[in-house]
């Protein structure tokens, strides 16, 4: 196997072997090359959806289980085995070639994550049937030179950007515009169910099924933002959030009473002591667990749920910092709404300096340096956050400017589009452009959606861009030179020096 796509890859080279550093098996690993040989080979006469679920599949931490895979590669190549070696040709490229197809295909895999939340609400991009199978041929092309690749680097970040508007709206037409909401991590006693993953329309659908079923549901990880729309706030069964991110999950599921859903990536393989009681669905896949299927039937779940019955008194379990409590639901929305208090705060000097500090989470060293940062930011700044980065620090109370909270959690990862809102609005009322504002983007990345939000970034021509806790293996020196050249994107060093660097 061989396999850099995400942040914690060996050595920050590449896991090659028996195992990746994610859990997946050299023959997982090679199976997921095999699907997406297939899929670049035969993108023209794919359907989206197929271009979407296939991609998805690929994504760290979402799918390890052989048979799934296989089924979609037979679904896809009907035979043909000329994709075979595709992938491995890839990784074979000139240097910054294969630096710059990287960038481009783990980036369409994230943008299919988002896709596919999309296309179960019912909302499809037309320009993503258009743009996957051209991508996807380029980078199957290896006549294609770096000055072929760069542009359509970027044009990967702007169809994200289409693609994160199209989500939003079909988030908020459809669950409503998010609230502030402060949220529990204590579990009641009783029964219960925590969903974990980012799909906030299979929550829709468990806790439609749960309704007089004396079962509690949860939110765990990226789904915690699910408690600012007004639609689950609908549901008194939706009690409140079960631990931090996801990468604490084998120790915080180990002997739980409690089932457990999970939805889409950023998964961990679940443990022996655990495994009995979780279930996926959609595009996840672990060998000897319950799938739920397309019917979206979740009476295993709730069965299970019953049958354990949960903790025999309430029980909390804490946050990175100690805290019982944490709030969401500060879409551009809401924020934008009080838009004027903020301005003249800012002209007032009452806040100083904006700071967007969110992304993955990991289990790297190195990452409590974002708490550390937003521990050190002074009190006239404020810290918008988003994604699970923000378990890092958001049980922590940061107190507020003039009623405003200083830390202010704008949803999921996809939800980066809320910050672009709001930074765009920011900078029309200023009368400037977006770089010229007393912003600073610190961002934490793990896998192949962070890929695509920064590319996003980068389109918008956003500069000085801080990226930790490591720069991404898949980026060679050449390309990492233009992306400073033309970006000033830079690693994070130490808090302290950092925040003397920004607020200079």
């Amino acid at each position: 196997m061989f396999c850099y796509q995400c942040e914690q890859t060996a050595g920050l080279t590449g896991c090659q072997g028996k195992t990746g550093v994610c859990g997946k098996s050299a023959e997982i690993a090679d199976l997921q090359d095999e699907l997406t040989g297939a899929i670049i080979s035969n993108a023209d006469r794919l359907t989206n959806k197929q271009i979407i679920g296939g991609l998805f599949t690929t994504l760290t931490n979402v799918n390890f289980d052989a048979e799934t895979i296989n089924r979609q590669i037979s679904s896809i190549i009907d035979g043909d085995k000329s994709y075979a070696s595709v992938v491995n040709r890839i990784w074979q490229a000139n240097e910054d070639v294969r630096s710059l197809k990287s960038l481009i295909l783990f980036g369409l895999r994230g943008i299919a994550a988002y896709a596919h939340h999309a296309l179960v609400l019912g909302y499809q991009s037309e320009g993503l049937t258009e743009f996957f199978p051209k991508a996807l041929k380029a980078i199957g092309n290896e006549e294609l030179t770096v000055n072929d690749l760069l542009p359509l680097t970027l044009e990967v970040g702007a169809e994200n950007l289409k693609c994160m508007e199209l989500l939003d709206r079909a988030n908020t037409e459809t669950f409503g515009c998010p609230h502030p909401a402060t949220v529990t991590q204590t579990i009641d006693a009783g029964p219960f169910i925590v969903v974990s993953g980012h799909d906030l329309n299979d929550l829709k659908l468990l806790l439609e099924q749960t309704q007089d079923q004396d079962v509690s549901i949860y939110t765990h990880g990226e789904m915690l933002p699910a408690h600012g729309y007004p639609e689950f706030r609908k549901y008194p069964h939706l009690k409140g959030n079960f631990g931090t991110a996801w990468q604490n999950q084998q120790k915080e599921f180990a002997e739980v009473p409690g089932a457990f859903l999970f939805t889409t990536n950023c998964l961990m393989p679940p443990k022996e002591t655990y495994s009995d009681r979780v279930f996926t669905t959609a595009q996840v896949g672990y060998s000897n667990l319950v799938h739920i299927d397309e019917n979206k039937d979740f009476s295993p779940v709730i069965g299970k749920a019953k049958k354990l019955g949960g903790y025999a008194q309430s029980h909390t379990i804490l946050g990175i910092n100690g805290g019982t409590k944490v709030m969401t639901g500060f879409g551009h929305g809401t924020v934008l709404s009080i838009a004027g208090k903020v301005i003249e705060a800012v002209k007032s000097g009452a806040i100083k300096h904006f700071f967007l500090v969110g992304g993955c989470d990991g289990a790297r060293a190195g990452r409590n340096y974002f708490t550390d940062f937003v521990k050190k930011t002074p009190v006239d700044t404020v810290i918008l956050t988003l994604a699970c980065g923000k378990f890092r620090f958001n049980d922590l109370d940061l107190g507020n400017i003039g009623g405003i909270p200083r830390l202010l959690d704008m949803g999921q990862c996809n939800d980066a589009y809320s910050a672009i809102k709001v930074a765009v609005a920011l900078a029309e009322a200023f009368g400037c452009g977006v770089n010229d504002l007393p912003l600073s983007l610190v961002l934490s990345w793990y896998e192949q959606k962070a890929v695509c939000i920064l590319l996003t970034l980068l389109h918008l021509g956003i500069r000085n861009i801080k990226l930790g806790p490591t720069l991404p293996a898949f980026v060679s020196q050449g390309v990492l030179k233009v992306l400073v050249n033309n970006f000033a994107i830079a690693p994070i060093t130490t808090p302290e020096q950092d925040l003397k660097e920004i607020l200079s």
